[in-house]
């Protein structure tokens, strides 16, 4: 609906229903696994048998709280390098692709875009079951040829976070682009005219103006490498991310803890949304 056009008090009514509707079906679910976080049950269902934080901070079986479950807290680790790695990989990359097809003029520069992109259209488990044949297969072949263990491309850490970099780049990459875009370049010529040199310029003048782009861009990386699962179990070995780890919990059966996991995850999930936010906002001024 249009504000700008008048519309029958009846479709009005309607459409604001839907919308709240709409917003009650996302909130639901997540106000649902909020609640059961404190509810003194070992299970995740009604009733509710009363308030209690032993989920979080419990210290005797069954009761093993979030903050004391060994199997959560490595699995958080886990997927705290996986996402680090993953989320410098992808911004320094996303970066540098940005200024070589937003600068630059080179022959097939169109099939290479439609390349980069690729990785967003192909499902997760399919991405995650062509890297691991592929690594495997150079490990294989290294070891059949010359002795050599390349245990770097056996599934574990590293590969999930070469995984989960292939398809992160591209998104990184649209998101610094899409503000480099905007950027007007006799600003880096006057720095040159005033004695900067190429490298310098780009750092003093550009970069800072791509500042928003590339906070945003990391908090994106890094919130999509945290939560990723589909590439993820498909490359994961011995030490497993979060999402493996809980998925494993699921599957012996589901206590609260996995409810107070989502919780702490959630709070952490909008804090970043609201530092993205705030970065974007900040930039926006500072373009005017």
């Amino acid at each position: 609906m249009l504000p700008s056009i008048p519309a029958p008090r009846t479709l009005t009514i309607a459409y604001r229903a839907y919308v709240a509707l709409f917003f009650l079906y996302l909130a639901i679910p997540l106000v649902v696994v909020a609640a059961f976080a404190f509810n003194d049950s070992l299970y995740p269902s009604l009733p509710w048998k009363g308030f209690t934080l032993d989920w979080f901070f419990g210290t005797t079986a069954p009761k093993i709280g979030l903050f004391y479950d060994t199997a959560i807290l490595r699995g958080l680790l886990n997927s705290l390098m996986v996402a680090v790695v993953t989320t410098a990989a992808s911004v320094f990359v996303g970066t540098t692709t940005a200024f070589l097809f937003e600068r630059y003029e080179f022959r097939f520069k169109g099939v290479a875009y439609m390349l980069m992109l690729a990785p967003l259209v192909i499902p997760g488990v399919i991405l995650g079951i062509s890297i691991l044949a592929f690594s495997s297969s150079i490990a294989n072949a290294a070891d059949d040829a010359f002795g050599i263990e390349l245990s770097a491309l056996r599934p574990g850490l590293l590969l999930v976070a070469l995984g989960q970099f292939s398809f992160i780049a591209t998104i990184a990459t649209l998101v610094i682009s899409s503000r480099l875009r905007k950027f007007d370049r006799s600003l880096e010529e006057a720095a040159l005219n005033l004695g900067a040199t190429p490298l310098s310029a780009i750092l003093t003048v550009t970069l800072p103006y791509l500042s928003p782009a590339l906070i945003g861009s990391s908090l994106v990386a890094f919130l999509m490498s945290f939560e990723n699962f589909n590439t993820t179990l498909m490359l994961v070995g011995s030490d497993a991310p979060l999402t493996i780890t809980m998925f494993d919990r699921m599957k012996q059966g589901s206590t609260p803890v996995l409810d107070a996991v989502s919780l702490f995850l959630m709070l952490g999930s909008g804090l970043l949304g609201l530092i993205s936010v705030m970065a974007q906002r900040r930039g926006a001024k500072g373009a005017e």
